[in-house]
């Protein structure tokens, strides 16, 4: 065998090592769908802190995790997944869901794009919000809809306790709104806010990111009446 083949197995085995752990591949299903601090996959993997450190540091180590701060508090880190790592690996299992919502504070910007990008990616029903909405679309927000054929010039912000029904899966794209509402969000995106920045590089960064996850999570819900 040459050098590089070698190298390219020693990589693959290691990657595969550091999912032969129940936990740790229980973290990495967990952040499949969403961004989590570690806090919050102490909680809902009931380990403690010690431990979870150690799983995350094994992921880290190949590669396969990284950390980024809050915009909001900066104290907490969140844990984003690197997809690419898990290319020809299977993780994760479908959810059945009714109608998707995605939230940010304004609903100005990130949760708009974010539920255009999901109408051309899914027949799942979807719908956005805001906790504290902004009194009209942010003008990067419109332009870079337009640059990539999608238009957000008859949408409008909305309060998310007029959006928001039973069964809903909702999924925040804002550090703000996400630690503002604590447990009621399904799943966390942590993507910077391109209105902060305002330049068109912040909202083209914004749109691309939200892009790839949605298109990453569309295979991964399903209607929930295709669920029997």
């Amino acid at each position: 065998m040459n050098a590089e083949w070698i190298a390219e197995l020693q990589r693959r085995a290691a990657k595969h090592a550091a999912l032969s752990d129940p936990t740790r591949l229980s973290i990495v299903d967990l952040l499949l769908f969403g961004d989590q601090t570690p806090s919050e996959l102490r909680h809902v993997l009931e380990l403690p802190s010690n431990l979870v450190a150690h799983h995350l540091k094994v992921l880290e180590a190949e590669g396969m995790v990284i950390r980024t701060r809050s915009e909001a508090d900066q104290r907490r880190n969140y844990v984003h997944l690197v997809r690419a790592t898990l290319d020809g690996i299977h993780v994760g299992r479908p959810r059945a869901v009714s109608r998707v919502v995605f939230v940010c504070t304004a609903n100005s910007a990130r949760s708009q794009l974010a539920a255009a990008l999901w109408s051309q990616a899914s027949t799942i029903p979807t719908a956005s919000a805001g906790t504290h909405p902004a009194a009209h679309i942010a003008p990067g927000a419109i332009d870079t809809a337009d640059r990539h054929g999608m238009t957000l010039t008859a949408a409008s912000p909305r309060q998310l306790d007029d959006v928001i029904a039973a069964h809903d899966f909702v999924i925040t794209v804002c550090d703000n709104a996400h630690e503002e509402l604590d447990s009621v969000g399904d799943l966390h995106w942590s993507v910077p806010d391109p209105v902060r920045a305002g330049s068109v590089d912040a909202f083209d960064a914004a749109f691309d990111e939200l892009s790839k996850r949605v298109t990453d999570l569309a295979p991964l819900l399903t209607p929930l009446n295709r669920i029997g």
